[in-house]
């Protein structure tokens, strides 16, 4: 784990990388009324690693009870694969489990306590038809449009133009075409829209220019571009590439309110259907490619283990006779050809044999006398293994000892379990990622976007994709988004689990994890398990995890939540932390659903005690909730849903424990700010949502990088003060600092100069601001603050020499008012005589009027500044003066009121005869 040091983070333009100091009849039965279950023992204290989930039962999401988050803590100690859901209620805590009948039977008998079916595979397989209809709609107009062109060609054009728009964005004018062309689903080529230059003028007398293809999921939705323009057009016209023309009047694009940053024009909504990872690459290279002057296509170093797995077989019902076979070639790669059959031979006294012929592979079993076959589980694996272990691996159940006589089987055929097309490759995968930006050399500020940790949430890729499609495509023509493309270093990768996505899609919508098996036949590495493999890439990471004795993550390798063999053993994990290790990067969104959460570190925490990962500082912590606040209103201008108070703030705090996570590892190893969206209410709602869902986050993702970019320009230094109220501590008063922004606060309290190494003002506690100090009356306080962009408060430079400081002296409020002076008088040695040197210096707000007395003489000072002092050195005519002490008359306005302040402080006697210093 890094353990860096924080407070150099404030450091002007310091890098941001410096960190922290210091079954289905089961769930049928589940309801709110039948789930109550008598508790003998707390929670959890028995469950089983292996909740036992099998790979052909159906999966929910229900809502388990907990009392209090002791027993959340027992719940998320069990591994179970929990949505991203906690809510408190009267009764309890509401959280939400992604479970199979026998996984709901395994954690009753621990005594946890089910509610509510939430969402069943039912309804995932409507979003999957939803998905496919829509694209089938899609094709279907595309042929009709397509077909009605042919069949009536003197009638109707083949190209229709579906709208021009005209705006202006301040001085610029722009011109927005959509249009439809017959061919647009096999033709790549661009259509040319001819302008006139307004009412009665010549087409072309505007000008010309290129809408390229949208196309999306495959299916071809319509041409589109926009152009600046010297002159607002009245009449636009495209003639195709077939020679068929359409003519179309063109219209006023009315403006958005000025409150709103996306000008007019703004082009958004570029998402129709749920995209599989395929599709999500596909897309964002299809952008790369238009857009090439801007954006780049970045393969990531790390390929995945691929949409791929062993063909196999489980022969058998009861455990003690199960015999399971693993083909030793991939399914793909004739794994999927081998047969396998346990066989009586019909006679008595046979001998176990196997024989193998091409890839169908008979055991014959053993008999005895009378006929009755007597082969064990153990004996049968071990002759495949000895007669066909070129072709297969056999081993008994879950390391069953295998006793059990085997129950004849006719041949069946292994299987991997993938259903994909074969347009899903079944190689390890590369993973891709859009880098977009003018520079992308590294030079301006790295902001990272990614998403699909988690196979099953579909809708944050489409976030990603929408919010790439709003960056290249309104670049030209809104100042806005210019500024951002221009300025930032952005990196979009839409699907980090490729190999999980697809399982999603077409196999096991429910999946979580990636594809990677590291179960063994020992465990749940048979055919049964196959829906329980994988590792959960957001517990894979380096800080705070698992293997640090932090919460929230599993050694079970079918655990949901399965923490791997080690920390980054996955390639998905490994590409994270290669993006993140980008050394520009200093801001990050990593895309999930569900639950409407936001959220940063600290994300796990030790139990018992719920001791969590450093909390950020102060300063840190009101810039996550500051730009939390911009984020969150960004989202909720789409439809005026907001993310909830409740459900803003730290992982640990607002959820519960996840060891190992991307965003502990960006904010504590790399000092990236890091965000995590939890997106919608469900992993796979209806398109309706998912669409709205999609454009209200994209709006937080965009306004994320606004966040980024005013950081970036930041050169506004903060200013701050101090509150001071009386004590309940006799003699002395509670002070708090407040700042105009984010910032940090470095104070003394024993009148040193403040520097980066002083003290830290802090938090009062979790979600409290910062902290009250308790301080001796008089005492006086130095101090300074710097924000993230490291602007120091004055020009102040702590590691130099000037004092322009903030300085206060703390009285307290219910006393009388004082006008707040620091007072010293030292008795000195010069040239052999004594001297009395009486200093004030003015810790006011404003100019104050000063007197300086001593027994040797009075000088008075009118309109000492803030900050400056009044001195005299006054001359005793003497060798030698004894102890004494001199007084000082500070008068200035306080509350508006003339008031003066007497202080009086002592020196030392000094001979300087016997003891010639200077200064005593």
């Amino acid at each position: 784990m890094s353990e860096l040091r924080t407070r150099s983070r404030w450091r002007r333009r310091i890098p941001f990388s410096a960190a922290l100091a210091a079954g289905t009849a089961v769930l049928l039965l589940v309801s709110p009324a039948s789930a109550v279950v008598p508790q003998t023992a707390a929670p959890g204290a028995d469950t089983p690693a292996d909740l036992g989930r099998l790979a052909d039962e159906q999966t929910s999401v229900i809502e388990v009870v907990v009392a209090d988050t002791t027993e959340l803590d027992a719940l998320v100690a069990t591994g179970v694969d929990l949505d991203h859901h906690v809510h408190h209620t009267a009764d309890g805590i509401v959280v939400h489990a992604v479970v199979t009948g026998n996984e709901v039977a395994t954690l009753t008998r621990a005594g946890f306590t089910f509610g509510k079916v939430l969402h069943t595979e039912e309804d995932a397989q409507d979003r999957i038809a939803e998905r496919e209809a829509t694209i089938a709609a899609h094709l279907a107009d595309n042929r009709e449009f397509s077909g009605a062109a042919v069949a009536a060609r003197s009638a109707a054009s083949d190209v229709k133009i579906i709208r021009a728009d005209y705006y202006t964005s301040g001085d610029t004018q722009v011109l927005s075409v959509e249009a439809k062309w017959a061919q647009g689903q096999t033709a790549a080529t661009a259509l040319t829209v001819e302008r006139d230059s307004g009412p009665g003028t010549e087409f072309g007398s505007g000008g010309t220019q290129n809408i390229t293809r949208f196309v999306d999921a495959g299916v071809y939705l319509y041409h589109r571009g926009a152009a600046q323009v010297t002159s607002r057009p009245d009449y636009v016209r495209i003639t195709s590439p077939t020679g068929d023309v359409a003519v179309a009047k063109v219209h006023e694009w009315l403006p958005i309110p000025d409150t709103d940053p996306e000008g007019p024009g703004y082009q958004k909504d570029f998402v129709t259907s749920y995209l599989t990872p395929t599709e999500l690459y596909d897309r964002v290279k299809a952008m790369s490619a238009q857009y090439p002057e801007i954006s780049e296509i970045v393969e990531l170093p790390h390929k995945t283990n691929g949409y791929r797995r062993k063909a196999q077989a489980v022969l058998g019902t009861v455990n003690a006779s199960r015999v399971g076979v693993d083909s030793l070639a991939w399914g793909h790669q004739g794994g999927n050809d081998i047969t396998v059959e346990l066989a009586n031979p019909g006679t008595a006294s046979a001998s176990l044999t196997v024989t193998v012929t091409g890839n169908q592979v008979r055991v014959g079993l053993a008999t005895d006398a009378a006929g009755t076959v007597t082969s064990t589980a153990a004996e049968v694996a071990a002759a495949l293994n000895a007669q066909a272990g070129t072709l297969v691996s056999a081993y008994t159940y879950r390391g069953n000892a295998g006793t059990g006589v085997v129950a004849p089987a006719a041949p069946t055929a292994l299987s991997d379990g993938l259903s994909a097309p074969t347009t899903v490759s079944r190689d390890p995968h590369t993973v891709y990622a859009i880098r977009i930006g003018k520079h992308r050399d590294g030079s301006k500020m790295g902001v990272l976007a990614y998403a699909q940790e988690h196979a099953r949430e579909w809708v944050p890729p489409l976030v990603t994709i929408e919010t790439a499609e709003r960056l290249l495509r309104n670049y030209a023509h809104d100042a806005n988004t210019r500024e951002l493309v221009d300025n930032l270093d952005i990196w979009i990768a839409p699907s980090i689990n490729p190999d999980g996505g697809h399982y999603s899609f077409y196999d096991f919508n429910s999946q979580r994890k990636n594809m990677t098996n590291h179960c063994t036949p020992e465990t749940s590495g048979d055919f049964l398990g196959r829906t329980s493999w994988g590792v959960d890439n957001n517990r894979n990471y380096t800080e705070y995890s698992l293997f640090d004795g932090y919460s929230g993550a599993s050694t079970s390798c079918t655990s949901g939540t399965y923490a791997g063999p080690d920390e980054l053993s996955e390639p998905e994990s490994r590409n994270v932390d290669w993006l993140a290790s980008r050394p520009n990067v200093k801001f990050s969104m990593n895309l999930h659903s569900s639950g409407n959460y936001f959220m940063w570190s600290p994300g796990s925490y030790a139990t018992p005690g719920r001791v969590s990962a450093p909390r950020p500082t102060l300063a840190e912590e009101s810039l996550f909730w500051g730009a939390s606040s911009r984020i969150l209103t960004a989202i909720k201008r789409h439809r005026n849903l907001a993310v909830t108070p409740a459900r803003t703030g730290p992982i640990a705090d607002v959820l519960y424990s996840a060891a190992g996570n991307s965003g502990d590892m960006l904010w504590y190893k790399y000092g990236i700010y890091a965000w995590n969206f939890e997106v919608g209410t469900s992993f796979q709602p209806t398109w309706t949502s998912a669409r709205e869902e999609t454009m209200e986050f994209s709006n937080g993702l965009v306004e994320m990088l606004r966040v980024a970019r005013d950081l970036d320009t930041d050169e506004s230094a903060p200013t701050s003060s101090v509150e001071v109220a009386t004590s309940a501590t006799e003699g002395s008063v509670d002070v708090t600092f407040s700042t105009s922004e984010p910032a940090a606060v470095f104070y003394t309290l024993d009148g040193s100069r403040p520097t980066f190494e002083s003290t830290l003002y802090g938090s009062g506690g979790i979600r409290e601001g910062g902290e009250t100090l308790t301080v001796p009356v008089g005492t006086t306080v130095h101090w300074f603050s710097v924000d993230a962009a490291g602007n120091v408060e004055r020009g102040y430079q702590p590691d130099g020499q000037d004092d322009n400081y903030n300085r206060k002296r703390l009285t307290d409020p219910n006393a009388a008012p004082e006008v707040p002076v620091t007072v010293t008088v030292q008795a000195r040695c010069v040239a052999g005589k004594a001297y009395v040197a009486v200093q004030a210096r003015n810790d006011h707000d404003a100019a104050v009027d000063v007197v300086l007395e001593s027994a040797y003489g009075q000088r008075s000072v009118s309109a000492v500044a803030p900050g400056a002092s009044a001195f005299q050195q006054f001359t005793t005519r003497a060798a030698s003066v004894p102890s004494g002490s001199a007084t000082v008359r500070a008068t200035g306005t306080v509350d508006g009121e003339s008031v003066t302040t007497v202080v009086t402080a002592d020196h030392a006697a000094v001979n300087c005869a016997a003891d010639p210093r200077q200064a005593q």
